[in-house]
């Protein structure tokens, strides 16, 4: 009896202890995602630095040029497209009116987008807060900022820290792992990395890829706010599946404020690419970089979303390839020394570095 009892506390103790660690991770959800994000930029910037490393340059030097990169990146998007996008919404605003009346004349001999537009304008200045709600407003939306930065920073820092901190980590699982096993868990350890690293490489050269096709095409076609539209397409293309659906949506509707020869036009262009994208680039150029099925992520990006919210749905590929990847080697038995390793950019020898 006191044997039973005995296994009985453990077994309990065990439970508790599993239902305490899912509810901390809950709590730390956001703290998790953002160490979990950082561990995918990580992994995508690690074989560029691995790459300038064996040419000499030291791994510190490496980060910071990717980093210098990104930062100009983001600041020849801000200099080359938020002044032309502000100048298509001014040019389809027109006069912007400076008092009610004018607002009022405006709203009521104006058109299409223009009029919704203007429309959701006036109806916001009839709700206009009181001066202690406005003050009250501004402090929120100072401390959303805020946090925000914060939040890059550390994403940032994480994925900094672990180009550095990576091998010593994996020498430590392997460590506390038997002999036996270690090989196994080693290569899959790599595999998950660099399907990490493909998928989001991958993802920028398609967010460029459709922002570029897109924009041109609605220049050529005519649709109003062309490059807004072709920039949000390729920024939608972070969100599988239901990304392009909404960038086609969206597109169609503005189209059809010009004409519904313009939308249809609109519509053909977002399913072009899409159709390039399917059969040429994704095979081709990028390759099966995570290795799901279209039905495991339709339903990673919905449980994903569901379960956490809607800014969560951004790591549903990555933690499906991660989950996939498990499940194909403990469930399965497969051996991850034998699965084609994502090259995507870079050589299989840089890859698995």
């Amino acid at each position: 009896m006191g044997q039973v009892a005995r296994k009985a506390a453990v077994a309990t103790l065990v439970v508790v202890g599993i239902v305490a660690l899912v509810l901390a991770l809950w709590k730390l959800r956001v703290l998790v995602s953002l160490f979990f994000l950082g561990l995918v930029i990580a992994a995508a910037m690690r074989p560029g630095i691995e790459w300038l490393h064996e040419r000499r340059v030291p791994r510190g030097a490496g980060l910071a040029i990717h980093y210098v990169a990104i930062a100009g990146v983001v600041a020849l998007f801000l200099w080359l497209i938020v002044p032309r996008a502000v100048n298509q919404v001014g040019n389809a605003l027109g006069t912007v009116p400076t008092s009610t009346s004018a607002l009022d004349k405006a709203t009521k001999n104006s058109t299409g987008i223009k009029h919704t537009i203007l429309r959701a304008v006036q109806k916001r200045l009839d709700r206009l807060p009181t001066a202690g709600s406005l003050a009250h407003a501004s402090v929120s939306v100072t401390k959303t900022a805020f946090e925000v930065l914060i939040a890059i920073f550390f994403t940032f820092a994480v994925a900094a820290y672990w180009i550095f901190e990576r091998d010593r980590a994996r020498r430590v699982l392997l460590s506390l792992i038997s002999r036996e096993q270690r090989k196994t868990v080693g290569d899959t350890w790599d595999l998950i990395d660099a399907k990490l690293g493909a998928f989001v490489r991958g993802q920028l050269l398609l967010i460029a890829f459709v922002a570029t096709v897109l924009s041109l095409a609605f220049w050529a076609i005519g649709v109003p706010f062309w490059l807004l539209l072709g920039v949000f397409a390729g920024v939608v293309e972070i969100v599988p599946i239901i990304g392009p659906l909404v960038a086609g949506a969206v597109a169609i509707g503005v189209g059809l404020t010009a004409s519904v020869g313009v939308a249809a036009g609109a519509g053909l262009a977002v399913l072009g690419v899409r159709l390039l994208e399917d059969y040429i680039v994704v095979p081709k150029v990028l390759g099966h970089a995570v290795g799901l099925s279209p039905l495991v992520v339709l339903v990673s990006v919905t449980a994903i979303g569901l379960l956490l919210g809607g800014i969560y749905v951004l790591l549903a590929v990555p933690i499906a390839a991660v989950l996939v990847t498990l499940v194909d080697v403990i469930v399965r038995d497969k051996d991850p020394a034998d699965e084609e390793v994502p090259t995507l950019l870079f050589p299989a020898k840089d890859a698995e570095a």
